[in-house]
């Protein structure tokens, strides 16, 4: 496809987001905005969810995934599932019992102001990163195939790229986000199942002869229970997934902020389980069409893309899709993919941001009616541009994408799994001033941790594990600083 056909395709996607965002955000009121006047119907938010929790990481590095690790992300995946279920069980009725606009107001209830403030801090902190990081990833694949052709630097894709986002977000916002992600989870999805049929094709196997070929059995291993070093060690990703969901869906104002908007708390539950059981499906899918990629590109001789010098599994996709004579249908559909899977999860961030700053810290719910709605626009504009210069900051940085989303969230997430578990998990209360004091020597310890010498650990590799190690530290640190208490 030449720069101009993909640019029109663009702009006409997004046109679609627009119109869209014209009708679902007439009301423009702040309820609209952080709750979607709580009437969304549960069926749409789960199928949305699974666009913005899959996103561009999924899209583009999950299938390059399988270069060096076959499926033992599915491991991972398994441990999602466990988490959903406690998310269901035990968060799920907090939230909607304290009927909460921002769920680190339970921390304020619970322990008091400071640790209200240290949560939503963490959350941003968190947030920001990962929303960046998924941005990032998709505006690279962006410049690669496109902008980088007629000449467009990279911070003017990022530019564009939040633009665009906040045009179709400032009116509506969660309650468009709602039926937005419902459109972007299916183009993505839909991408990856043609590219899994026309790759089929190519190799003239069927899905199921896919499955069951020797090539498949290379790549597909999935239990990996040899070696506890390893960061494919079944206990590690199983369980490190567990909490990953736990921190980063259920004490996650984006992911909950979705929840949130559902009618009552029976729905919500209905959404989650819905969700976790499609997302082992959804995964799934994506590694098989990563090991179709592998096989595909050894077959035909084809090199995995380097970019100024580092080779990226990343690109693999982009590059099959878009230069490998698979068909105009694949290049079209893979590029619509490619931008649901970065607005799935960039948009409700940008929303979920605004909520938190505008609830957490500005207090905007007990100002007077006339300031709130001026005053969340500004929000939403401020946290437009610190996404955008966090994105081109991490443009600088090196590593693989994927890690450096998890191996960041493990250490930001820590805390606010510790708070939220002793808070329920315990009937103490704590000395409220000194919970930041506690969030950040627990990050320092489990950053100490996994930067212990091999004279220390040996060849072990700290994999998602370190976030219940963190959150560990977090509730010992609250232990200390806390008293009995006759009640909560």
């Amino acid at each position: 496809m030449s720069p101009t056909s993909i640019l029109l395709l663009i702009a006409s996607y997004f046109v679609v987001l627009i119109i869209i965002s014209y009708f679902t955000g007439k009301e423009d009121s702040n309820d609209a905005f952080f709750k979607a006047n709580k009437s969304a119907p549960w069926y749409l938010v789960a199928f949305g969810m699974i666009g913005a929790s899959l996103s561009g990481v999924t899209f583009i590095s999950v299938p390059g995934l399988i270069g060096s690790e076959q499926f033992a992300y599915m491991q991972g995946v398994l441990g999602f599932f466990v988490g959903y279920l406690v998310i269901v069980l035990v968060l799920l009725p907090i939230y909607y019992k304290m009927n909460v606009t921002s769920i680190y107001q339970y921390l304020e209830e619970r322990f008091g102001v400071v640790s209200y403030k240290t949560g939503a801090f963490f959350f941003l902190l968190s947030r920001v990163t990962g929303a960046s990081f998924r941005l990032f990833l998709v505006a690279l694949a962006m410049q690669y195939i496109v902008f980088e052709q007629i000449g467009v630097p990279f911070w003017v894709t990022v530019v564009i790229s939040i633009l665009l986002i906040w045009i179709y977000t400032y009116r509506g916002g969660i309650k468009t986000i709602i039926w937005t992600d419902t459109l972007q989870t299916l183009t993505m999805l839909t991408a990856v199942v043609l590219a899994i049929i026309l790759i089929n094709e190519k190799l003239d196997w069927s899905y199921m002869e896919f499955l069951n070929s020797e090539a498949f059995a290379k790549k597909g291993q999935i239990f990996f229970f040899d070696d506890p070093n390893a960061k494919t060690y079944f206990w590690k990703y199983f369980i490190g997934g567990i909490f990953i969901t736990i921190a980063m869906t259920g004490l996650d104002q984006d992911m909950m902020q979705k929840n949130l908007t559902c009618k009552n708390e029976s729905e919500a539950k209905k959404n989650m389980v819905s969700m976790s059981v499609l997302l082992v499906i959804v995964n799934f899918a994506f590694l098989s069409l990563g090991a179709l990629l592998f096989i595909y590109a050894k077959k035909f001789g084809l090199d995995i893309p380097i970019v100024d010098g580092r080779t990226r599994t990343d690109l693999l996709f982009p590059e099959i899709a878009m230069n490998q004579g698979l068909g105009k249908g694949l290049a079209v559909i893979f590029i619509i993919g490619l931008i649901a899977a970065a607005y799935s999860s960039a948009d409700s961030a940008l929303t979920s941001l605004t909520t938190s700053f505008s609830v957490d810290f500005l207090n905007i719910e007990k100002k007077p009616e006339a300031e709130q709605k001026p005053l969340r626009k500004k929000v939403h504009v401020g946290v437009s541009a610190v996404l955008v210069v966090v994105v081109i900051i991490f443009n600088l940085l090196d590593g693989s994408v994927v890690s450096n989303l998890f191996k960041f969230a493990t250490f930001t997430y820590g805390p606010l799994l510790g708070l939220f578990a002793f808070g329920i998990l315990t009937k103490r209360q704590i000395k409220d001033q000194f919970a930041w004091i506690v969030a950040l020597v627990s990050i320092t310890l489990s950053f100490l941790i996994t930067s212990l010498p091999e004279t220390v650990i040996g060849t072990y590799i700290f994999h998602w594990e370190i976030l219940p190690i963190n959150g560990a530290i977090t509730f010992l640190g609250l232990l200390l600083i806390s008293r009995k208490t006759s009640s909560r």
